[in-house]
């Protein structure tokens, strides 16, 4: 059961009253995006700034966080606060916990290079939102095969086909401990965007993996590949509070492939619910700076 503080910060969240939403235009970027025409990932960038834009949010409210690749260049479409940071990096920040904070990136950029951040920020349940624009190849890089390349699949590093197994980004989410899962599919737009405000507004560690097609180097897993197999949880009776069947549906490829949201545990207390120093007066750059010289005395008598 959560404790009173944490049950206290999670009603205030709930009820804190929405404001009317503001006009999507409101969240353009002063640069246009530079992907490949029919890119998937201009469908992730108008969903999120539809999502922001719908609950309410206002720019200097979010913060778009992103490490490197081409889905990666992100927050400089978008305007909110940003950080174009190290390949893999993006989720090993420390914030303003009165932010929302948005992390977005690509399979390679996650799940590659960044697949130790990945784990140990879901482990911690870190109130933050992950988007990973899963394209499975390397496109900026210009086609090698990604960590979720299917096995077999020939690039132009696996000429003969890759011998690795991918990674299925879904149940190894819900087993590390993210407390919202979800995967959508940038050719579903409502739906999507539906996903994304979930996991805003989720306390606690939130991914979405989106099937993000890259219509350059990866002609296997195409727009029209995912038009034909996806269905979304929702039409097939799934219980997203089920752990079992979250994994169970999350292990599911082939003629069908599910979206939607696998998995959401709304009672486990996020990182900063938990850290004492937080939760006494909350996050330090919300706090009054007391500079008066009797308390820089005592700090300096405490350093000596």
């Amino acid at each position: 059961m959560a404790e009173p503080a944490i049950t206290e910060t999670r009603t205030a969240l709930v009820n804190r009253p929405r404001r009317a939403p503001l006009p999507v235009k409101e969240f353009k970027g002063k640069a246009d995006p530079d992907w490949c025409p029919g890119c998937g990932d201009f469908g992730v960038l108008n969903a999120l700034k539809s999502a922001v834009a719908e609950l309410g949010l206002r720019p200097h409210e979010v913060l778009t966080i992103s490490g490197i690749g081409c889905s990666s260049n992100l927050p400089g479409y978008i305007n909110t606060y940003g950080m174009h940071t190290l390949h893999g990096r993006a989720l090993a920040q420390l914030g303003n916990h009165g932010l929302k904070v948005v992390v977005t990136g690509g399979d390679g950029d996650g799940f590659g290079i960044g697949g130790n951040h990945f784990v140990h920020a879901m482990r911690r349940n870190v109130d933050l939102t992950y988007i990973v624009m899963d394209n499975q190849i390397y496109g900026l890089t210009t086609g090698q095969v990604s960590p979720t390349s299917r096995k077999g699949m020939k690039t132009k590093s696996t000429p003969h086909g890759s011998v690795e197994n991918p990674v299925n980004a879904i149940p190894l989410a819900i087993v590390c401990g993210a407390t919202y899962v979800a995967r959508g599919f940038s050719g579903q737009q409502k739906h999507l965007i539906e996903l994304i405000k979930g996991a805003i507004e989720h306390k606690g560690f939130a991914f979405v993996d989106v099937f993000s097609p890259c219509v350059t180097y990866n002609k296997e897993n195409t727009h029209e590949f995912f038009k034909q197999r996806t269905r979304k949880l929702e039409e097939m009776g799934h219980d997203p509070s089920n752990f079992h069947a979250a994994i169970e549906k999350g292990g599911l490829w082939g003629d069908e492939i599910p979206i939607g949201l696998f998995y959401r545990n709304d009672e486990a207390p996020a990182l900063d619910e938990m850290e004492p120093v937080l939760a006494d007066g909350g996050s330090l750059s919300h706090r009054p700076l007391d500079v008066s010289a009797d308390n820089a005395r005592a700090v300096v008598a405490e350093l000596m």
